[in-house]
């Protein structure tokens, strides 16, 4: 089941943000996060916000939700007002996006257009399963004004994907990515590794297949068991072993020297492009510290350092906006503290690195133990910039808390 919210302060009832909030409007980047909380199944791995038919209850359906959603890009317009900057990036994730018609989610992008207004070159992505799109439809998201597609791949080997409860066919994915290129659009390929039961052997063919597409980008994640989902049971009845940190690590140091072999170049710890053009723009965004708001059931949103999530339940978000009010279950007014804390974590794990100005005396003072360890580039260090080695990137977690 979906992973808890956290506790907060209350929010309006109209949405209004402190005006502190909204000073900054415009002087960083502004994107939305589009929630679509449908899927045909549930992965056995999966916590995020998302609901099968059957699990769906009264009250929300999939043919009323971009209406729904729409009412809260307009409460959105009306929080940030004329102060609100044309949109850089719009990601459109899930669940499986793609579960809607193409109507639908070009209705969302059309509401987000005439409130907000596109930047040029504005980055558009929608994920999608590898069995959730067709030709036709790939085009005419593109027509749409989708300008990239995200494939939840994880793997190329059955087995593997069995374990994961995903559904498609691996030799699909090299079909999808050519009627997305032929489209016109950019491609992404997410994988996953440290599934149980999946080999070294096992990653390096989903590593190949992955590659074989030709994609302009590449995200590799490890597995991580969630409390509450059906894999942590199978965990806990012994059915399958718990994923391997030294296993991870293994595989992780593999995805980095084939994908780096193959012309793509890490940019941020668990992601790869082939050039700094095809990033993702949308999570640099995240990791840069920008604005942005998440519409649907469960999203979260940032703006000028208040942090706000939605109710969970698609059936609680329509009642909440069909009444007149904001979605938004909680918020919280991020201090200094906060703020610098989340500027260190983030910043470290981009490939531009973190300026070390940004740090606090103690902070700085760990620097050269970090070099010293292998975790730390010292060139970068000697200009004044954090950035990992690969080593240092197995152990970012370790390098944030000596930095902090």
């Amino acid at each position: 089941m979906p992973s808890a919210l956290p506790d907060g302060e209350p929010v309006p009832d109209d949405g209004a943000l402190p005006a502190a909030a909204r000073e900054g409007l415009g002087r960083r980047p502004f994107g939305v996060y589009l929630h679509v909380p449908f899927c045909s199944v549930r992965c056995g791995y999966c916590d995020f916000n998302t609901y099968t038919a059957t699990e769906l209850g009264g009250g929300a359906s999939q043919a009323s939700y971009a209406r729904t959603a729409c009412a809260e890009v307009a409460l959105a317009g009306r929080v940030l007002g004329d102060q609100a900057p044309p949109v850089d990036t719009v990601f459109v994730g899930g669940g499986t996006p793609t579960l809607l018609p193409v109507d639908d989610l070009g209705l969302l992008l059309e509401a987000v257009r005439a409130r907000f207004g596109l930047a040029d070159g504005a980055e558009v992505t929608t994920e999608a399963n590898p069995d959730s799109v067709t030709a036709d439809s790939l085009k005419a998201l593109r027509d749409k004004g989708f300008t990239r597609v995200s494939f939840g791949m994880q793997s190329a080997v059955p087995h593997v994907l069995a374990t994961l409860d995903r559904t498609h066919d691996p030799e699909r994915v090299p079909q999808v990515v050519a009627w997305a290129r032929a489209a016109g659009l950019d491609v992404s390929l997410d994988l996953i590794y440290g599934t149980p039961g999946e080999s070294l052997d096992d990653w390096r063919t989903s590593l190949r297949a992955a590659l074989a597409c030709e994609p302009d980008h590449v995200s590799a994640y490890a597995l991580v068991v969630e409390t509450g989902t059906r894999l942590a049971a199978q965990v806990r009845r012994g059915e399958v072993t718990m994923p391997d940190d030294d296993d991870e690590a293994d595989k992780y140091e593999l995805a980095d020297a084939v994908l780096t072999a193959a012309g793509l170049q890490w940019y941020e710890v668990s992601n790869w492009s082939t050039s700094p053009r095809t990033r993702c723009r949308h999570n640099v965004g995240y990791w840069a510290g920008g604005d942005w708001w998440g519409f649907g059931p469960g999203a979260h949103s940032h703006v000028g350092g208040v942090r706000w999530w939605n109710v969970k339940h698609p059936s609680a978000y329509a009642a909440r906006l069909g009444a007149g009010h904001s979605p938004a279950q909680a918020r919280e007014v991020l201090t200094p503290e906060q703020q610098h804390a989340e500027r260190v974590l983030l910043g470290v794990r981009l490939r531009e690195g973190l300026d070390t100005a940004v740090l606090t005396d103690a902070g700085r003072s760990a620097v050269p133990t970090l070099v010293a360890d292998g975790l730390v580039e010292a060139d970068a260090a000697a200009s004044g910039r954090i950035v990992l080695t690969l080593r240092g990137r197995l152990l970012a977690d370790a390098v944030v808390r000596a930095l902090l």
